[in-house]
């Protein structure tokens, strides 16, 4: 069985997180760039099945700038067999959909029976690449999950609904995406580290892809205005004279919050 994992450079979560206020484009170079918490998750949960599963391989994938080979490499050095990147000079500030296609082909050409994802990356948010995914690879699809079981045939798992839990399957191949209530990711050990230099690491352009990101103006999405976010207002104090109660109710029925 071949998993593939997405992961995701980002900048830090802890860190400042701007806009290039020309470009419209995350400034990663205001924080450390950081691998993404949810992604390591979901390598987590493959290495896992891995760990209990012989013959099972575990392909990293990676979209973004070749500045990000280090982040990518501690995915190896946690215990992935080989890692696959997509570096293009086309792709900064590249949209969901140009990602979705560009990941696909990826996916087309490295071969998998199941693709693990994060529900959402910390810096875009978007939450829909791969359902996005699923649909480009006419391959079943089954999101959010809380936990996950992988089988030889199907993956499985529940997913938190309105009111109660949904227990969902797939037939591989299959993608996945999984959530926060995943196990953090394991730590990358010495050995771990030092083997993480001779594996397998493919570097891939669009060209090579055969993924044409077209004309922005003609066929994807447009930013058409970009801006700081305001300073905070300064908050409303209320002192208790007696008739606090009095003032905060007052204040929630004034500001629609009760």
């Amino acid at each position: 069985m071949r998993i593939v994992v997405l992961l995701k450079e980002v900048p830090d979560t802890y860190g400042d997180r701007k806009l290039d206020l020309e470009t419209g484009i995350a400034d990663r170079a205001a924080s450390e760039p950081v691998l993404d918490e949810i992604g390591g998750r979901a390598l987590e949960v493959a290495l896992a099945h891995a760990d209990k599963s012989p013959g099972t391989e575990v392909v990293v994938m990676s979209m973004g700038p070749a500045s990000a080979q280090a982040t990518i490499r501690k995915g190896l050095a946690m215990g992935a067999a080989a890692a696959v990147q997509i570096v293009d000079e086309q792709l900064p500030g590249a949209d969901l959909g140009v990602t979705a296609e560009a990941l696909a082909a990826a996916l087309r050409e490295t071969g998998f029976d199941l693709v693990i994802c994060g529900n959402q990356s910390t810096d875009g948010s978007g939450g829909v690449l791969p359902a996005m995914l699923a649909e480009l690879l006419d391959v079943p699809q089954a999101t959010s999950l809380n936990t996950v079981e992988i089988g030889e045939t199907e993956v499985a798992g529940e997913r938190a609904v309105d009111g109660g839990t949904a227990r969902v399957r797939a037939q591989l191949p299959a993608v996945i995406s999984i959530t926060e209530r995943l196990p953090d990711a394991r730590f990358p050990n010495f050995k771990g580290i030092m083997a993480a230099k001779k594996k397998p690491f493919q570097t891939r352009s669009l060209a090579e892809l055969g993924v044409d990101p077209g004309d922005p103006a003609a066929s994807r999405s447009i930013m058409v205005a970009v801006s700081a976010k305001p300073p905070r207002a300064a908050g409303t104090k209320i002192v208790d004279e007696g008739d606090a109660g009095v003032k905060l109710a007052e204040f929630l029925i004034q500001n629609r919050l009760a």
